[in-house]
């Protein structure tokens, strides 16, 4: 065997252990540990199964052909990879509407009526995924509020986020999307039809 060959067998094999461990994490994680957000210990899960694999790695005998380098530049792989599985299965899954408009459509045998989805949304989607009490959790674990005597109130870091994510929506999101049939820059700026702002503000800290 060449040794192209023998460090594309050692790199496979190594990849292959560490998918493997990172679903035993996972799932360890998921069913018997506390959770706090699932992104947070997604990501958590992919360090812990890379520093399990790590070691074997550096010190197996079947690793020689492979150079340290090369060993660091797996590891660094196994975590970009870990990093976009953690966002791409878990994440998406646990937040994403267009995945729970799929499982109510399941749920009611298949078909509903298209003018029933925005009630839907309001009084099934909220309480069954208990969508406020979810993000609430993640906003707070992240640092951007806190609550202050019923008050959700932005941290200096959530004020930054806000800021960035709508100047990135106003410059930078699609202007021409589809939506249900026509192309739209509605989401671009969905505050600009807002109206009047209703009386749920708290008084300025």
């Amino acid at each position: 065997m060449g040794v192209f060959a023998a460090k594309l067998t050692r790199t496979a094999t190594a990849s292959a252990v560490f998918l493997l461990v990172l679903v035993a994490v996972y799932a360890l994680h998921a069913r018997f540990l506390h959770v706090d957000v699932v992104f947070y210990a997604a990501l958590l899960d992919v360090v812990v199964a890379a520093a399990l694999v790590a070691p074997w790695l550096w010190r197996g005998r079947f690793f020689q052909p492979l150079q340290s380098f090369e060993k660091l530049q797996l590891l660094l792989i196994w975590l970009l990879a870990g990093y976009a599985l953690a966002i791409s299965v878990p994440t998406v899954i646990d937040r994403s509407l267009s995945f729970y408009l799929l499982e109510k459509l399941a749920q009611r045998g298949g078909a509903i009526r298209q003018d029933a989805f925005a009630g839907i949304f309001v009084d099934e989607y909220l309480p069954e995924h208990r969508l406020v009490d979810v993000r609430l959790t993640e906003q707070l674990q992240s640092g951007t509020i806190v609550i202050d005597a019923g008050c959700v109130r932005l941290t200096p870091w959530g004020r930054r986020l806000a800021r960035f994510s709508l100047e990135f929506r106003r410059r930078f999101l699609p202007r021409r999307r589809l939506l249900m049939g026509e192309y739209s820059d509605d989401l671009t700026d969905p505050f600009r039809q807002g109206g009047a702002a209703p009386d749920y503000r708290c008084d300025a800290p």
